[in-house]
Order: C-alpha cells, then structure tokens, then sequence
C-alpha cells in the first residue's frame, strides 16, 4: 500500500526554521526535507516512518512550504513563479507589518468571505500538490489538514481512485464540505461524533508519541527547570491563558510559545517567557522539566487529547494535566501522570510534588514508561491500516 500524508507548517516556524539555516531555500528538495524532518517539529515523518515500519511505502508532504515545494516543481520539471526569499528580501529584519497582520486577520475575515467563496488552496499549492500525487500514485492520501487543504481538490483525487482520509482534533465550521472523505480519524470522541453526524464515516485514533525522538535528542540533560509550560498563547486560549496567569503568581513558572505580544502588558506571564521553542527546542525544555503542565483546548471538553500529554510523559518530565474522565485509558491518575481539578488545586499539586522528588519522579518515570511502550505512532499506525482494511478503502 502507498500512503501520502498531507500536512503544513506553521508560518511562524517557517521563518524561524529558514533564518536558522541560511541558503536553505535554495537546496535541493531531499535536503531541505532532511533538515526539516530533523527540527522535530509537529509530526515530521513520524507517521510516515511507521507506515514504513509496518511494510508500507508512505511519503509526506508539506503543502504550503513555498520553498520546499518549489524545490520539488524545479526537479520534476514544473513551472512555477519562484517563491521570495523566506526573510522577505531584507536580510534579519523584521516581518512587516503585512506579514504580521495576515496571520491574525485570516480568522476574523475568513468567516466574513465564505458565504461568498468557497475557500480553495492557493493556485501554485494545488498544482504541486496535484503533481506529486500523480508522482507518488497513492492508494491512499491521510490529509491531516482537513481545514487547509480543501475538499474540492481532494475530489480530483478521489476521482481517480485513490482513498481519501482526514485527521484532525480541531474545530471546523459548520459550512464545511466533507464528501471527499472515506474515513475520518480523530483523537477527540467528540469530534467523531460530529462527523459521523454528518454523515462521515469516523473512527477514534488516538496522538502519540514518537521514541525515535529520545535517540535523537542525546544523552539526558540536568532536570534545571522545575514547572514548564510550551504552547500558544493565542486569544482561542483564553482560559488557559487565566490560569497560566494565576500560576505565575503562585509558583515558579517558566512558559515557551508564541503570540506573547498580544498578552496584556500587565500579564505576569511576560516575566515568565523564555521565548518560542518549536521541536527539539520544545523537547529540551521538556526533558530538563520537572513538571510540565498541560491545559486542553475548550474543545475538546471533557476528553484528554492532546499531544502534550505525549511529548511530556515521553520525554520523562511529570506531566501535571487537567483531569479528564478519559484520562485513565491513556495515563493512569496519580501513578503515570498527576491531576488536578481547579487553578487552584494545580497550584497545590505543584507545590506538593516540587517538595516530594520521589513520587514525583516516580510519576515521570511511569509516565515515560507507558508512553514509550504503549502510546506509539506505531501503535497509531498499525490502528489506522487495520481501519483502512476493515472499511476495504485499498483493494
């Protein structure tokens, strides 16, 4: 079986990852997809590393990377206007204005346009895309950006044969077209419950964790940073925002993201960022963490989900999480990683466990444990061939 997983990137690391490795714009597409697999940042190739694993040939493709996506039109011969140079053509300065806006105008617009436009992917992206499926003829394409990536052209694939997945545990808009869909995965309970509402075939997959990363990341760093937390800090996030605040005054909190600048400039949390930390960076603090928190998305309501219920417990830190009543099917409470139920009961357990280094490294250890033997993008993998095969989407 031939898999082809469709993803994006952030524009925020684009610019970061670029910067960091000046002229890489300019490489070959196999370089560029080296280096940007060994950031570690999102999902790389974990998936397709694991569909490889299982005996399956799978490739990934980073749709809206200008620069990586011309090296691939260059090499197999398509036309395509050449992308600017990821600092924009002026060298270290900042993004502009434009750049900055774009980002944060896109939610508020897009909504205000639909009803009048269906939302399509830019041209220059659909005819790569389009190119590298006829290139890789896939039995089956995973888009894990069911929100990027739009229905109509994944039609022109179904088209011609090839099974069409989606993967997301995000919200979507009513409006949304789904009928090019064969199957939907998703890690939040909800969420399969809207699309099977919908009339979607859907089907419960759990995120994981990726042990390629411990062997990637070296040997084990001093545990230097006692609470952590790495996450946006976005205006979608304003309730883990309230609390983060209400921990900063409590206890000594270190905080990575993004999107700090729209804090208030009386948030304590300005006194406790250190900056972004995308992939191995993100890893870092984690393995030299303590304890790390973790505050799900509004949501994702009641369901424990996200990755950095993965990341953290697989990188051995003690993951402080809000409890959820699904919880216990992926973390044991109180043995593999530690809860709590208000702002203030974080701060309680916080304080209970920096005090209380043996159960609080007997938590991270456990948790490491389990996420290392039992919550796997092999175990993911396997599930999802097992879903493709039982719904006989690949004859």
């Amino acid at each position: 079986m031939r898999i082809l997983i469709l993803n994006t990137d952030y524009s925020q690391f684009l610019r970061a990852f670029y910067t960091e490795n000046p002229g890489l714009a300019d490489a070959s597409y196999a370089r560029q997809m080296e280096l940007r697999n060994q950031t570690l940042f999102g999902s790389v190739d974990f998936y397709s590393r694991n569909f490889r694993a299982h005996g399956h040939e799978a490739e990934e493709v980073h749709v809206n990377n200008r620069w990586i996506q011309y090296a691939w039109a260059r090499e197999h011969g398509l036309a395509m206007e050449p992308p600017p140079a990821p600092d924009g053509g002026n060298g270290d300065a900042a993004p502009s204005l434009k750049s900055r806006l774009k980002p944060l105008l896109r939610p508020v617009l897009r909504p205000l346009i639909k009803p009048f436009r269906r939302y399509r992917l830019p041209d220059w992206e659909a005819r790569v895309l389009a190119a590298q499926v006829e290139a890789f003829n896939p039995d089956v394409i995973l888009n894990q950006e069911i929100s990027y990536i739009d229905n109509r052209t994944l039609r022109s694939f179904k088209a011609r044969g090839i099974a069409i997945l989606g993967q997301l545990a995000s919200p979507l808009g009513e409006d949304e077209e789904y009928d090019s869909y064969d199957l939907v995965i998703s890690s939040l309970p909800n969420l399969v419950a809207y699309f099977r509402a919908r009339g979607v075939a859907a089907e419960f997959n759990r995120l994981a964790f990726e042990p390629y990363v411990l062997d990637a990341m070296g040997p084990q760093p001093p545990r230097d940073i006692e609470l952590s937390f790495v996450g946006s800090l976005s205006p979608v996030h304003a309730r883990r925002i309230a609390m983060l605040e209400f921990i900063a005054r409590r206890a000594p909190l270190k905080v990575w993201g993004n999107q700090v600048e729209r804090l208030d400039p009386s948030s304590p949390l300005h006194a406790c960022y250190q900056g972004e930390a995308w992939g191995r960076d993100m890893f870092d603090v984690m393995r030299r963490s303590r304890i790390t928190l973790n505050r799900h998305i509004d949501m994702a309501e009641d369901w424990a989900n996200n990755m950095r219920l993965y990341e953290a417990t697989g990188m051995g830190a003690m993951l402080l999480t809000d409890a959820k009543r699904n919880l216990a099917e992926i973390f044991k409470p109180g043995l593999e990683v530690a809860t709590y139920t208000s702002d203030e009961d974080c701060v309680a357990q916080i304080h209970r466990y920096l005090a209380d280094e043996p159960a609080r490294a007997a938590i991270a250890a456990a948790g490491q444990r389990q996420a290392i033997q039992s919550q796997t993008y092999f175990d993911r993998t396997g599930e999802i061939i097992e879903l493709i095969r039982r719904y006989g989407l690949v004859k």
